[in-house]
């Protein structure tokens, strides 16, 4: 059975219908959704040879340390957010636009892997009827989070994929758009909840739903 009256996905913070476990669930979700995020940027990149020991960003699995303002922010007026950017040396790598684009989609794939398996747990608690209710929404955070990677605005996985595929790009111009583009983010998600546009929602809410109900029945 479909679990229609989980929570909505995506989840937004209604302000006017607060309750306690909603809150602290849809906040556990979201450590959860960008440190599996930042951690497979960071394997990814070690792997293909951007070994950073010690590093502070990377391979320690503290939410906290890979929380990002303003991607925190998005997430709790749109839904959906980022880690803080992950340092990736493209410099290391023996084909630097393929491996630098491979790490930084990993992140995202990782979100799905991830739902992938708590859409298991969900199955299984259904099956001994058990209340899913915090994996439901463990598994929505990270079905939006991996979805809207594919906003071509960096620092979302998609806008990375975009900088490296547009030719002959200066470092100032990159740095810019590296810069300006988690407030364009931000500021389209505030016009989206607050205006009530379909900026983002009418192309990726129904991919959202769709993985979300396919995972979370099997």
């Amino acid at each position: 059975m479909f679990p229609e009256s989980a929570w909505p996905v995506p989840f937004f913070l209604d302000p006017g219908n607060l309750s306690v476990d909603a809150v602290v669930t849809f906040c556990v979700s979201i450590m959860v959704a960008i440190t599996i995020n930042a951690e497979a940027q960071a394997f990814v990149s070690n792997f293909f040879g951007d070994m950073r020991p010690g590093a502070k960003d990377r391979l320690h699995f503290n939410a906290f340390l890979h929380l990002d303002i303003l991607g925190t922010i998005c997430y709790l007026v749109g839904g959906f957010g980022w880690a803080r950017n992950l340092d990736i040396d493209g410099s290391k790598f023996e084909h630097p636009r393929l491996y630098l684009v491979i790490s930084r989609v990993a992140g995202p794939v990782a979100n799905l892997l991830l739902a992938s398996i708590v859409g298991s747990v969900v199955m299984i608690f259904n099956k001994v009827d058990f209340d899913p209710r915090v994996f439901l929404m463990l598994l929505g955070v990270n079905v939006t989070t991996a979805v809207y990677n594919l906003i071509p605005i960096p620092p979302l996985a998609m806008g990375h994929l975009v900088l490296e595929l547009i030719p002959q790009m200066d470092e100032r111009t990159r740095k810019l758009a590296l810069l300006v583009g988690p407030f364009l983010v931000l500021a389209l998600a505030f016009l989206e909840r607050i205006g009530h546009l379909s900026i983002f929602s009418s192309y990726f809410d129904p991919i959202i739903k769709a993985i979300y109900r396919y995972l979370a029945t099997g």
